[in-house]
């Protein structure tokens, strides 16, 4: 008990600490010398507090882990040089004893165990939360053994616990809580943390992944071994290979890395349009290629769905994108939950005319997923916008795959392979949509063809008693008064601050010193005030540069 409650004052202090940076980083009075506030030392900031809470997640362990991989993909929570430095949190630790994994298993599987031979002592890689032996079968067949570390659950339901209240704290202040639902990404932590601890889920996920692929000999799953599988052990087929980052390797067994990229990227492209099960976490680790040149998948406990909901409407997405209807875009989004309601969409318009021009002009620029994937991350994180957990998985999956396929090929871009594989997606949802769509727009065309006699006689008869009234609403002239306005009081207050300084140098300066506090104390809200105004200004500034993108 006495450890828990330790470990719980070590995750507030973690948790605050965060919170303090992050708000601390934001502010730009707290960047004092060398010039001052710049984004570029905002930047540098914010990498070293990443660096920070990797290292902090890694100290805290295995729940912490799995935490820093499922906020890699919310770049609506942190900072895009945070979500980036986690998506690199890889959990490598040291593996516990051979003794250990040898009495898990036999309480796992009893008398199955019999079934086991010749298992290997020492682990072909150790992770946080289970590390895995090979062996062999008395059939013959090679197969490996992941082996969930003993007393996780307890520890994850503890610290789970400790974030649920870390996150009802955040969503009760009154600017930390707003636009961000901290309850619901902590359930949503939880749930997926908790589904990772059971490995026959992820049985089920390695077999309906394979069965996918079943007729592509260029892609290899594991098979799951289901009598030697249990909640704590999964026992898969052992199929070794290259890892897909060593590309000397690969070419020194005469395997071409441009076209294990090229393949690769169409088994993803599958798995997102074809069959809207894919593999949530492609990092290199999760990654490796066979001798004859087969692109192998190792690691199922990290699975995105798309749902047939989401792919029809992002095949609507794509027809949009395809015409380059920035609008029509923005549209879909706002319908597809991606955008909360009230939220100006301008600055999302034009972000996303930037994206289509960029990603969909030849030449396709390496990076270009990397480059809008940062723009957006920026985007979401500086605005209270709600991005469904699918697309967030989504992205992140072809983000992290894209940056493999650099490494093997430097010429390699996602976008330009894409195409064939976007095509049906469109045809999907162009056939049945687009006559749904026409009927629809007939149907709204002949309601206010209807109305239209009735509308103009009443605007007619408000004309004449002079009822009518024309308003006008200038968005960038409305924003430029308003930042008129707050700059006016900024440079009042600012004089009134100045004037009460010399007013208490004179009188520290006087026969009576102790009537300096009178100017200091009157300096207090005047100063909290001057503080407010240059957020503003900030936040104001901030959203002018988004909307000032070409």
């Amino acid at each position: 008990m006495l450890r828990y409650g330790r470990r719980a004052v070590r995750i507030w202090a973690v948790a605050v600490l965060l919170l303090v940076r992050l708000w601390r980083n934001g502010q730009r009075w707290s960047y004092i010398g060398r010039g001052g506030f710049t984004p570029e030392r905002q930047a540098r900031r914010q990498r070293r507090l990443a660096r920070w809470l990797t290292a902090e997640f890694l100290v805290l362990g295995s729940a912490f882990i799995k935490l820093g991989q499922i906020l890699s993909a919310r770049p609506d929570v942190l900072p895009a040089e945070v979500v980036e430095e986690l998506a690199r949190l890889q959990d490598q630790v040291p593996p516990v004893s051979f003794a250990i994994i040898q009495d898990l298993l036999e309480r796992e599987l009893g008398d199955r165990c019999a079934e086991i031979i010749d298992l290997e002592t020492e682990p072909l890689g150790s992770a946080s939360l289970a590390q895995v032996h090979r062996a062999s079968l008395r059939s013959g067949r090679q197969v490996v053994l992941k082996v969930q570390r003993p007393g996780l659950e307890a520890l994850f339901r503890h610290d789970l616990e400790v974030l649920q209240q870390v996150a009802a704290a955040v969503q009760r202040h009154p600017r930390w809580g707003r636009g961000r639902d901290w309850l619901g990404i902590a359930q949503e932590c939880r749930r997926v943390l908790l589904r990772e601890l059971d490995f026959r889920l992820e049985a089920e996920h390695a077999a309906r992944f394979r069965q996918q692929f079943l007729d592509d000999p260029g892609i290899r799953i594991p098979a799951v071994v289901w009598e030697l599988s249990s909640r704590r052990v999964l026992c898969l087929d052992y199929v070794p290979g290259i890892k897909i980052s060593e590309r000397a390797a690969l070419l020194e067994a005469g395997i071409d890395p441009a076209a294990i990229a090229e393949k690769g990227a169409a088994s993803y492209l599958q798995q997102l349009v074809r069959f809207g099960f894919f593999h949530a976490d492609p990092h290199p680790g999760n990654l490796a290629v066979a001798a004859d040149g087969a692109l192998i998948y190792y690691d199922f406990g990290m699975m995105g769905q798309i749902s047939a909901r989401l792919r029809s409407r992002l095949g609507r997405m794509v027809t949009a994108a395809a015409a380059r209807d920035a609008g029509g875009l923005v549209d879909e989004l706002q319908q597809a939950g991606v955008i909360a309601a009230g939220i100006d969409p301008g600055p999302v318009r034009r972000l996303v005319r930037v994206m289509l021009t960029e990603a969909l002009t030849p030449p396709f620029s390496a990076d270009v997923l990397s480059k809008l994937s940062g723009d957006l991350y920026d985007l979401v994180y500086g605005q209270p916008f709600r991005l469904p957990a699918e697309l967030i998985f989504v992205m992140r999956a072809l983000s992290t795959f894209e940056g493999v396929g650099r490494s093997l090929d430097p010429g390699f871009s996602l976008v330009a392979i894409a195409k064939p594989y976007l095509l049906p997606l469109m045809s999907q949802s162009g056939g049945g949509d687009l006559f749904n769509e026409l009927q629809r727009q007939a149907a709204d065309l002949g309601t206010r063809a209807l109305g239209i006699p009735r509308r103009l006689e009443e605007s007619l008869a408000r004309i004449e008693q002079g009822d009518l009234q024309v308003q006008i609403r200038a968005g960038e002239t409305d924003r430029l008064l308003r930042r008129l306005a707050l700059s006016q009081q900024l440079a009042g207050q600012s004089v009134l601050l100045g004037a009460l300084a010399v007013a208490a140098a004179l009188l520290a300066a006087s026969a009576r010193p102790a009537l300096t506090a009178v100017p200091l104390l009157a300096a207090v809200p005047v100063s909290i005030s001057w503080l407010k105004l240059q957020t503003r200004l900030r936040r104001d500034a901030r959203l002018e540069r988004i909307q000032g993108s070409p």
